[in-house]
C-alpha cells in the first residue's frame, strides 16, 4: 500500500479529506489546495532539465514570469533530492508537483520530497486509491471516455487528457469534455501559447505547457530571461481567457 507521508518532518501522515463520490458533484467545491491553485492559475508549467541546477534556474525564471503551478518531471536529475524541497522553501505560497509518476514507489518518493500534486501519463489505480483521501492531489492521465469514467469512478478529482494534440487538439478536448461537465480536465501535450485560449474555451480547466515555456534551445543555452518572458506571456494569455 502506498503511504502518503507529509513534507513536514513533524508530521507522519497527511490529514484526511472527505471521500469523493463518483456521481457528478454539482454542489461540490474543490477540496484539494493543489486543485484550487490549478483551477485559479489555468497554467501548469512542466519542466524537465538535464541537471538540477538548470532545473532550479529555469523554475525560478518561470516563477518570475508569473507561473504559480509548476510540475517537475520525475526524470530530472535532483528533482526529488533537491529541486522540489528548495522550491517549496523559496516559494511557500506556490504549488509544486512531480510529473511522469509511473508507479507507487515513484509516488512515495515524490511525496517524501514534498510534492503537492502528482501527474501520470495514464491512470495508476494503486496511486489513485491510496491518495483519494490525502492532501496530495493525484492527476491521472486519460484519453477516452471509458478512461474518464474509470478514473472518475475510482475517485479522481481531476484528469489529464494526454496526449491531446495528436487526437485533434482543442476539437478533441471539446468533444471529450461535453459528457463530463462536472469533472475538471487538464489538457496536456503539444500545446502552444497561442492555443491556450482555444483549449480553455473548449472546456479545459487548465493546460500543461512544456516546451512552450521551457523551450529546448533556451534551456540548452541557459537563456533564463527569455524563459521568464515566455512564462509571463503564457500566464497573461490564460488570465485573459474566459472561464
Amino acid at each position: 500500500m502506498l503511504v502518503a507521508a507529509a513534507h513536514s518532518p513533524a508530521s507522519t501522515a497527511l490529514p484526511r479529506r472527505r471521500r469523493r463520490s463518483a456521481a457528478p458533484p454539482s454542489r461540490k467545491t474543490p477540496e484539494s489546495q493543489a486543485l484550487r491553485a490549478i483551477l485559479r492559475s489555468r497554467v501548469i508549467a512542466c519542466l524537465r532539465a538535464q541537471d538540477g541546477e538548470t532545473a532550479m534556474q529555469a523554475a525560478r525564471a518561470a516563477v518570475r514570469g508569473g507561473v504559480s503551478v509548476l510540475e517537475i518531471v520525475m526524470s530530472t536529475p535532483g528533482a526529488l533530492e533537491v529541486v522540489i524541497g528548495d522550491l517549496r522553501r523559496s516559494y511557500p505560497s506556490l504549488t509544486f508537483g512531480v510529473g511522469t509518476v509511473l508507479n507507487p514507489e515513484d509516488a512515495r518518493k515524490a511525496i517524501r520530497a514534498g510534492a503537492q500534486f502528482l501527474m501520470s501519463p495514464g491512470t495508476v489505480m494503486e496511486i489513485l486509491h491510496a491518495l483519494k483521501e490525502s492532501e496530495v492531489l493525484y492527476i491521472p492521465g486519460v484519453l477516452t471516455p471509458t478512461e474518464v469514467i474509470s478514473a472518475s469512478s475510482a475517485g479522481a478529482e481531476v484528469v489529464k487528457v494526454y496526449p491531446v494534440s495528436v487526437m485533434g487538439g482543442e476539437v478533441y478536448m471539446l468533444a471529450l469534455k461535453k459528457p463530463f461537465p462536472f469533472l475538471p480536465m487538464v489538457a496536456s501535450q503539444g500545446i502552444s501559447i497561442d492555443s491556450i485560449k482555444r483549449y480553455l474555451e473548449a472546456g479545459a480547466s487548465a493546460v500543461v505547457l512544456s516546451d512552450a515555456i521551457f523551450d529546448k534551445v533556451l534551456m540548452r543555452e541557459r537563456k533564463f530571461d527569455e524563459i521568464s518572458e515566455l512564462a509571463n506571456l503564457a500566464t497573461l494569455r490564460a488570465s485573459q481567457s474566459g472561464t
